[in-house]
């Protein structure tokens, strides 16, 4: 059966086209220019909203198996599907066992299955004494693997040192897979919390408890050791714009390096957060004005690669809603439901379109994640992960609505521009005018891209 979604605004890899996309058995079969394509009595005409690739987002902390009272398979992926989200990668750790071994992959495995409303695929983890794993692993098809240079803050998932990561690099590269690192130079927080000691409320405290010269030294030894090892490696939330000017000057010799930054740093600035906000918590922490509107700039310049919500979600007693305790509170922002909106309420202003958004957080992701043969683009072949997306329609954020875990967001309240009226995953609707449509159907996926899905 062929099923046409008609668009004034596909958005595809060449750019915006004005046409008819055919679906067949769950993937794009044409894309062809209106008028080209025969009447056909299920069309759907959009209108003028445009038609999105899925998006993709390759920074989610699942936290099942172990700790699914934060956070699980089941409700992730509702609240993704309502966001436009068809594929998310699960990052390894916050879930018990973290995902440094076959073994614990096996346990996540079986914790997605039959729970997943969207597709999704793995992140391995690099701890110290894993690097025999590293290849079983990557056998097993994870997409890459994840690193922390300084504490993660849960005790199963270890930071690495430049040793740890000189065994690691060249299995990695041997491998041709990414490493994904969390960039904090650990010495450069060593004592930098005295002031948040004696006044754990107070967000400027945060602030400054973890420097922006933390991230710039711990990007330059990851540019070093990637021009020694050849190993890919791609620095994840980027918070500060003070690292650009290495980033750029390592990419242009040639050092195989990108990076992303989260919607949370593009829609907000530390002059915004009051005391106490700790649903705002967030390692690195969210900066001033000033490096916000640099950070949008680098995106629209190409010096950023991707866009990651980095959702990581936790109950609201670990967010010490309570006493408001930046230093006591769980470090993570949950936004996966919203992510894209904020992301274009951001951008929209400096003349993004949402043809740059599709790049941003679907095309640019897949090929992160070794998906890009099936996600992340509207073309023949591609997986039928598609999104009605209107760019003009605002929205609040209604808590009552949200449908991650547990309903503690930093945008509630926030108006956002882009609504994601209808979400396909491989053909089929999944979401629809902010509700999950259907059962639990999600895959997961190898790194391989013409590997068939695991289930």
């Amino acid at each position: 059966m062929i099923r046409q979604i008609r668009s004034r605004h596909i958005a595809t890899p060449g750019g915006i086209v004005d046409g008819v996309v055919e679906v067949a058995e769950g993937r794009v079969r044409s894309v062809v220019p209106a008028g080209s394509a025969g009447p056909h009595a299920g069309a759907v005409d959009l209108g003028d909203a445009w038609l999105l690739p899925g998006f993709v987002d390759t920074h989610v902390h699942v936290n099942e198996p172990g700790r699914a009272e934060w956070e699980g398979f089941e409700s992730a992926t509702r609240a993704a599907a309502l966001g436009g989200v068809t594929t998310l990668v699960d990052m390894p750790l916050n879930s018990v066992p973290a995902t440094t071994s076959v073994a614990a992959l096996q346990a996540k495995l079986a914790a997605a299955s039959g729970n997943c409303h969207v597709d999704v695929a793995f992140w391995g983890g690099v701890v110290p004494g894993n690097a025999a794993e590293l290849e079983p692993l990557a056998l097993e098809g994870v997409c890459g693997f994840k690193c922390f240079l300084a504490p993660s803050g849960v005790e199963e998932f270890q930071h690495v040192s430049e040793p740890d990561l000189r065994k690691a690099m060249p299995v990695l590269a041997r491998l041709g897979l990414p490493l994904l690192v969390h960039a904090e130079d650990p010495a450069l927080l060593q004592g930098a919390d005295r002031a948040l000691q004696s006044d754990p409320r107070s967000h400027l405290a945060w602030l400054e408890s973890r420097p922006a010269a933390a991230e710039v030294s711990a990007v330059r030894r990851m540019i070093r050791l990637s021009r020694e090892t050849g190993c890919r490696v791609h620095v994840v939330h980027l918070s500060t714009s003070d690292a650009l000017a290495d980033l750029r000057e390592a990419r242009t010799a040639g050092v195989p390096i990108t990076v992303e930054t989260c919607p949370h740093y593009l829609y907000f600035h530390a002059g915004q957060i009051l005391d106490g906000a700790t649903p705002f918590k967030c390692a690195p922490p969210i900066r001033g004005e000033a490096n916000r509107e640099a950070l949008r700039a680098a995106l629209m310049q190409g010096d950023l690669d991707l866009v990651a919500t980095d959702h990581s979600p936790c109950p609201p007693e670990l967010k010490r809603l309570e006493d408001g305790s930046f230093l006591n509170a769980w470090g993570g922002i949950a936004s996966i439901q919203f992510g894209a909106a904020a992301a274009w309420t951001a951008m929209r202003s400096l003349g993004a379109t949402p043809w740059n958004l599709a790049r941003w957080m679907s095309a640019a992701p897949a090929a992160l994640a070794g998906l890009p043969g099936r996600k992340g683009f509207i073309g023949p072949g591609a997986d039928a992960d598609l999104v009605a997306f209107q760019p003009g329609a605002r929205f609040t954020v209604d808590g009552s609505k949200i449908l991650h875990r547990h309903r503690v967001c930093p945008y509630i309240g926030e108006e956002l521009f882009g609504m994601v009226e209808t979400v396909w995953r491989r053909g089929e609707v999944i979401a629809q005018g902010g509700t999950p449509v259907g059962p639990a159907n999600g895959s997961a996926l190898a790194r391989i891209s013409n590997r068939e899905s695991r289930e």
